[in-house]
Formats: C-alpha cells, sequence, structure tokens
C-alpha cells in the first residue's frame, strides 16, 4: 500500500530523532528521499505503476485519467484523488543542473498571463511554483536529476491545496526515472509507455465511442 513517503508526515518518535541528532537526520532523509534516477532505485516493496519514462505509486483511492493525441502518443497520465489531481512528467535535460530555475520562470510568466497570482515557496527540491486560477489552487514542482527534468503538478480545490501538496511530495519521494540513453533535445518530454492492459482499455472505449457516433 502506497504511504505519504519518507520524511514528509514523520511520526512523533522521527520528529523527536530530528531534533535529538539535528542536521545529520536531516542530511539523512534528503539521501533517502527520492525521485530517483533508474540507476539508483531502490529494491523495495513501493508498487509503481511502469510508464515507461517515469514509474510512480499509485495513491490508495487514486484513479488514472490519460490524455492522448489524435495522432496516437499519450501526452500526459493524471493520477485523480479525493484531494486534487496529480500531474508527474519527465523531460530531457542537459548534464549541467538548473533547467527548472528557467523553466520555472517561464511558466510564472505564462501563468500570470493567463490571468493566476503566482508566487514562489522553498520546498524540498528548492522553488516550488504556487498558483491561483478562477479553475484550481496549482502547484509546481521540479526536480533536476541527472539529464532529465521531473515535473510534479497539483491541481485542485484551494480548501484541499495543502492535502494535495502533500500527496505530490509522496508521489514525487517514491517516483523512479528512466531517461534512456538516445540524445534528446532539452526539454523534449520523456516518451510515455502505457501498460498493454490500460492500452487494451482505452482501445476498447475508443471503439465504443466511435460505434455510438457511428449509430
Amino acid at each position: 500500500m502506497f504511504g505519504w513517503g519518507r520524511g514528509r508526515a514523520k511520526s512523533a518518535r522521527d520528529a523527536a530523532e530530528d531534533e535529538l541528532h539535528g542536521s545529520a537526520a536531516e542530511d539523512q532523509d534528503a539521501l533517502d528521499g527520492g525521485p530517483f534516477d533508474e540507476s539508483e532505485a531502490p529494491d523495495d516493496e513501493v508498487e509503481r505503476l511502469d510508464l515507461g519514462s517515469v514509474r510512480l505509486p499509485v495513491p490508495e483511492g487514486g484513479q488514472l485519467q490519460v490524455e492522448v493525441d489524435p495522432a496516437g502518443p499519450v501526452r500526459a497520465v493524471h493520477l485523480v484523488t479525493p484531494v486534487g489531481r496529480l500531474t508527474v512528467s519527465a523531460f530531457a535535460a542537459p548534464r549541467s543542473s538548473g533547467l527548472w530555475d528557467e523553466v520555472g520562470e517561464e511558466l510564472a510568466d505564462q501563468l500570470r498571463k493567463d490571468g493566476a497570482r503566482v508566487h514562489t515557496e522553498q520546498g524540498d527540491w528548492g522553488t516550488e511554483l504556487v498558483a491561483d486560477s478562477p479553475k484550481a489552487a496549482l502547484r509546481f514542482v521540479g526536480v533536476d536529476g541527472p539529464r532529465w527534468l521531473l515535473r510534479g503538478v497539483a491541481a485542485g480545490p484551494a480548501e484541499l491545496a495543502k492535502d494535495c501538496a502533500k500527496l505530490l511530495y509522496a508521489v514525487l519521494d517514491e517516483t523512479i526515472v528512466v531517461r534512456g540513453a538516445d540524445p534528446l533535445p532539452v526539454r523534449t518530454p520523456l516518451p510515455i509507455e502505457l501498460p498493454e492492459a490500460i492500452q487494451r482499455h482505452i482501445q476498447q472505449a475508443q471503439a465504443q465511442n466511435n460505434n455510438g457516433q457511428a449509430g
């Protein structure tokens, strides 16, 4: 069963140990937590959904929502939960880190142009974007990895924003990124590959929809 992630929902005992040992415990949490590159993926019992470029845990009660281009490729996979919708995407990045700082500034500018109120907060992985839009409360988290950038988005009602953010942190903390060896232009989305059972389900739904329109 998927939990709340390491270092993000500590028990009272964990908190007491951190206070006792100081920064050493915090440093260990940083080393233990993800997201992970495939080369250092943990051998644990966490059940993850294999989407090719990312392997991510599905929170209890979460449902999958898939966006597919008319041409066929999968555009995005969302995790719909009781507290909001989570989206985790991976992109090609340069060997040097720091792509998120650049991407985050551009994203903030675009959100403001769309009428959202945007501010930044400091989180476990650096600068996070928080936006209030007419449709939802949004939080964007970016993690620079070895030749990849992982972006997580939490979207939901304002009153559930904190719970949705905690769940996003937990998902990112257990996510594994599979960059692959192919050279790709910076910012290129890493391909999403759906499990065969999900592909069949989508094809059946599309076929039923087409038959209904034909009728």
